[in-house]
């Protein structure tokens, strides 16, 4: 089983290095047998929010050339065969940092938890309401303000809504090539 707090430990400089946060880091494939073993590393500019195609390459690139260059050294991170996928977040993204939880306030989300509130629930639905210390306010569909200690969140993604589309900041376009536009015959 590959040591997920090492790989962060090793992907992380390379990615701040390069002028992003890192978002995640998840293997994904290898524990339910289904097919290839892939290693899903998520980042984003800290400006926009996302990546286009050429950042997500040198993600890549610059990754694959440190695993590599531990692994001629002896250390293998991963057993077996593997492929790297590099991706921003997107729009409904997954929660995952202290940070995501204030700053995605006010949009709506929802909650996987390890430890059961407000009747035995573990999945929760609502709205995000900020974060005070290491604990994340929420507002729940069903039973109002929730206080959910950090450590009590499996997983947690934002819900795409137009609320959401509206709030995200469009990718910078200024060096993209223009559209050329067919006329129908």
């Amino acid at each position: 089983m590959a040591d997920i707090a090492r790989i962060i430990e090793v992907v992380e400089p390379e990615v701040t290095a390069l002028g992003f946060d890192l978002v995640r880091v998840k293997i994904m494939g290898a524990e339910a047998g289904d097919g290839e073993k892939a290693l899903q590393i998520m980042a984003e500019d800290p400006a926009t929010g996302q990546l286009v195609l050429d950042e997500c390459a040198a993600i890549s690139r610059r990754i694959s050339d440190r695993i590599d260059a531990l692994e001629e050294a002896g250390e293998v991170l991963i057993e077996d065969a593997y492929r790297l996928e590099v991706s921003s977040p997107g729009i409904d993204r997954p929660l995952t940092r202290p940070k995501d939880y204030a700053n995605w306030a006010g949009h709506e989300a929802k909650l996987s938890l390890t430890e059961p509130v407000e009747g035995n629930r573990k999945s929760l639905k609502g709205d995000l309401a900020g974060l005070e210390g290491e604990t994340v306010l929420f507002d729940d569909a069903k039973s109002g303000r929730l206080a959910i200690p950090l450590a009590h969140i499996h997983s947690a993604r934002l819900v795409l809504t137009d609320k959401l589309i509206a709030a995200t900041r469009p990718i910078d376009m200024t060096d993209a090539e223009d559209v050329l536009e067919e006329e129908e015959s």
